[in-house]
């Protein structure tokens, strides 16, 4: 690709480093932590504040790879299948051979990445919507987890991962590791997507694919590295989500997180139709997610409710995003 078309590209598909929608996020929550923490003062002390942050990082990691596949104008519905099987991988690995903390999370991460790349050749050379191919996957993974769990839970794991988890031996200076983590992955997405021309190649085809291959984007190779770094990230993020719990995962591990990422991209600011996105919205997102998930637990509320709040903020997002595009269209 030449300086000039590859100007051109960055010119037109890249947002500002900071959008309005990330400050309106910043203050959207800011506002439901000051009603939380007036409704219920238990809210701003670090035995909730920490939970809630250990529970954002694998859907804000999860989240980051999503990102990236609805920038280039797919979807992946498949990642709580994914994290099934990743996380009843894993756990069993624990359990049955004892590996250590490196080797648990490099099995967790190469599973996720195994099936991230199923999704990616699929969708990539074989020309299907996403949408089809990973509502197909979602229950392949999903009928493969439960066939790896047989008739029962995993009991007995022991605390390997405590490092990712909730306790004393997951904080540093009382912040979350998987939290540290999660920000630190976010910021080196963030950078590549704005300042390399690869990451700037998802844009690219999300704005308008067939533009972007006679401008010399290999397409199909990015589609498929979105996908594969989307797996990695499931497959990190189920280290996350087993050191959550207790020395028990249940057949229910993964149920509904697809949808928590999704609310969180889409309510961070990225286009569903693609083209537009940041991962850095998608992280505010998911934030204010599971504050909202959190602040309903504590009020005693129904949890119908948390349901009902994102289902909103999603509308007002899509709302948004579905303005901002008709504003161009009319420039």
């Amino acid at each position: 690709m030449t300086a000039v078309a590859e100007a051109k590209i960055t010119k037109r598909v890249l947002p500002p480093p900071v959008t309005g929608q990330e400050f309106v996020l910043v203050g959207v929550i800011a506002v439901v932590w000051a009603a939380l923490a007036v409704s219920t003062p238990a809210f701003m002390t670090a035995g909730s504040i920490q939970p809630l942050l250990v529970a954002t990082a694998p859907i804000a990691l999860v989240g980051v790879g999503m990102t990236i596949v609805i920038i280039t104008g797919g979807i992946d519905v498949s990642v709580g299948g994914a994290i099934m099987v990743c996380s009843v991988l894993t756990a069993k690995a624990l359990v049955g051979s004892e590996v250590g903390l490196g080797v648990a999370a490099l099995l967790s991460v190469l599973a996720g990445g195994l099936l991230g790349l199923v999704n990616g050749v699929l969708i990539a050379y074989g020309r299907v919507h996403a949408i089809i191919i990973t509502f197909g996957t979602a229950n392949l993974f999903m009928f493969l987890g439960l066939r790896i769990f047989g008739s029962g839970t995993v009991n007995g794991i022991p605390g390997t991962l405590a490092f990712f988890g909730r306790g004393p031996d997951g904080r540093t200076l009382g912040v979350p590791h998987a939290f540290l983590i999660t920000l630190i992955i976010t910021a080196a997405a963030w950078w590549y997507l704005r300042h390399t021309a690869g990451g700037r190649h998802f844009f690219a085809i999300g704005g308008d694919a067939q533009a972007a291959r006679l401008a010399g984007v290999r397409v199909q190779r990015r589609t498929l590295l979105a996908y594969v770094v989307t797996g990695l990230l499931v497959g990190l993020a189920s280290c996350f989500v087993i050191a959550q719990g207790t020395s028990t995962l249940d057949q229910s591990v993964g149920s509904g997180k697809e949808l928590a990422v999704i609310a969180a991209v889409v309510i961070g600011g990225t286009s569903i139709m693609g083209g537009r996105g940041s991962v850095l919205g998608t992280l505010l997102g998911a934030l204010l997610v599971q504050s909202v998930a959190s602040g309903v637990t504590q009020l005693g509320w129904r949890s119908q409710l948390s349901d009902l709040f994102v289902g909103v903020f999603i509308i007002v997002a899509v709302g948004a995003d579905l303005l901002r595009a008709r504003a161009r269209r009319n420039r």
